[in-house]
């Protein structure tokens, strides 16, 4: 691959940041990535950023708020020690094999050795045309960007592992899609942005040489608990590994009521990481087939089958994996504790949800319940566990119970739970509900509200919910609007693929 794009002559001079490269995936050769500088962006402004993001990255704030800075993650000005490329990989989507795919609009910056000894990738999101493109024009929307923007620091506030999001740019250059909008660089960051398309890419070019090599990279910079003399048995542990974090994972998005919407291979991280916020959602109200796709005409990636997508993604993986592990029961062996532990990861996090310091086996059938009504009623998921947790801190229940039309079933469930809380402290049972159980989070509708403000140039509204999103479990005075019930228009809107 290795594709070089030389530099323009009048290229604006290097722009020097206080960062620490090391760049290591840009050891692994040219079989695995194109070269390529980001694409000027016309026109850039600020639209957001996370200065805490900054800090991990060791970016001071004045630094971030610069020039300079608005140069280089406009795609404007390259960065002293940064390797530009854009990575190949390839991927099943909609559960359909599509051969290579490949950062078609990303290109990543490099590796920063952060000043906590943590490496992490920079990746500009919408910087241009690269290789991987394919029929798309490289540009990400300003919609799309103050989403994933705004998704990435608010799931990472909720403690859902996640990539991060530094800052938006955006730009007047017009970009289609549904309709003409506005041109955005939304600045990506993680340990990795490695996915399980990388490895099917090289399984599916019968590339083992490269295969191997990929995964001697993972191992000793990501999974070194991994390794063995074997090289076999090297993919099977990262396999059963990878199982593991993906099992958390979900059981995390479903603890808090994400929906992805695009779960295929190809957005799916080796990490365990949540990537790519495309058409992406929290529910409202508890509906366990919510699908947050209107492109996802069949459901596939529906809110209740995103546990089981997983899994079979990891097959998928798994099956990547089989030129160097040989024997496909031993692949099937190490999914094989997905269910259990995705099960396990599950009730463990819905415990905290209720306050229940300890495990009881009747705990299973207390969850159920409580879900099972929360679905009849159609009742909102996130303001019923903030309300649950401020009764047990000590508020009235009537805001509680006010929530439900069938007052009888709520207080039949609400009776076997307080004789479930019986024997553990209250004072404990509130400070776990509501220090697990969010008060805000990005709806659509205040996504689309600030978007609609960030169109018109007032980008006030996208900060004041940046703020409130990023410490979700406190009260943030004057903000309580940003807590409600959702508008009725709110059902009205549609997320799609297109960004």
């Amino acid at each position: 691959m290795d594709v070089d794009v030389a530099p323009a002559s009048s290229a604006p001079p290097l722009v020097r940041a206080p960062l620490q490269w090391q760049n290591r995936f840009s050891r692994l050769g040219g079989a695995f990535y194109a070269r390529i500088a980001p694409q000027p962006l016309p026109a850039p402004y600020w639209v957001a950023r996370s200065t805490r993001l900054g800090e991990t990255l060791g970016l001071p704030p004045h630094w971030l708020a610069s020039e300079e800075a608005l140069a280089v993650f406009a795609g404007n000005a390259p960065l002293a020690g940064s390797a530009p490329l854009a990575s190949v990989y390839g991927g099943h989507q909609f559960g359909h094999w599509a051969g290579q795919l490949g950062d078609g609009r990303a290109i990543l910056l490099g590796e920063v050795l952060t000043p906590s000894g943590e490496g992490m990738e920079l990746q500009l999101k919408g910087s241009g045309l690269t290789p991987f493109s394919r029929m798309g024009d490289g540009r990400a929307v300003l919609r799309s960007s103050i989403r994933e923007f705004l998704a990435s620091e608010a799931m990472h506030a909720l403690g859902v592992p996640t990539t991060r999001a530094l800052c938006i740019v955006g730009s007047p250059a017009p970009v289609l899609r549904e309709t003409v909008e506005t041109a955005a660089v939304v600045t990506r960051a993680a340990p990795s942005f490695l996915r399980f398309g990388h490895f099917e890419y090289f399984a599916w070019r019968g590339k083992t040489e490269e295969l191997r090599a990929l995964l001697d990279y993972a191992v000793t910079h990501f999974y070194p608990e991994c390794e063995r003399q074997d090289v076999a048995e090297t993919a099977c542990t990262l396999l059963a590994a990878v199982t593991e974090r993906t099992a958390e994972l979900l059981a995390h998005w479903q603890a808090v009521g994400f929906c992805h919407g695009v779960m295929n291979t190809d957005n799916m991280s080796l990490l365990g990481l949540t990537l790519d916020y495309g058409p992406f959602a929290f529910l409202d109200a508890f509906e366990p087939g919510h699908i947050c796709n209107h492109t996802d005409v069949y459901g596939r990636y529906a809110f209740d089958r995103q546990p089981e997508v997983a899994r079979w993604n990891l097959y998928c993986l798994a099956e990547a994996l089989l030129p160097l592990i040989g024997e496909p029961e031993r692949a099937v062996q190490a999914l094989t504790p997905y269910p259990r532990r995705f099960a396990a990861a599950f009730e463990a996090r819905m415990r905290a949800k209720l306050g229940l310091t300890d495990a009881q086996p009747s705990d299973g059938i207390l969850i159920d319940d409580v879900l099972a009504l929360l679905v009849r009623e159609r009742v909102d998921y996130t303001i019923f566990w903030r309300r649950l947790s401020q009764h047990i801190a000590g508020d009235a229940l009537a805001p509680v119970r006010d929530l439900f039309l069938d007052r009888l079933a709520f207080d039949t469930w609400m009776l076997r739970y307080s004789e479930r809380l019986s024997s553990i402290s209250r004072r404990q049972s509130a400070a776990l509900m509501l220090k697990t159980n969010p008060k805000y989070i990005l709806r659509k509708h205040l996504a689309e509200e600030v978007i609609r403000a960030a169109s018109a140039s007032d980008f006030a509204p996208l900060a004041r919910l940046q703020t409130v999103l990023e410490s979700p479990f406190d009260e943030h005075p004057g903000c309580e609007s940003l807590a409600d019930f959702p508008p009725d228009w709110a059902a009205q809107l549609q997320l799609s693929c297109s960004s």
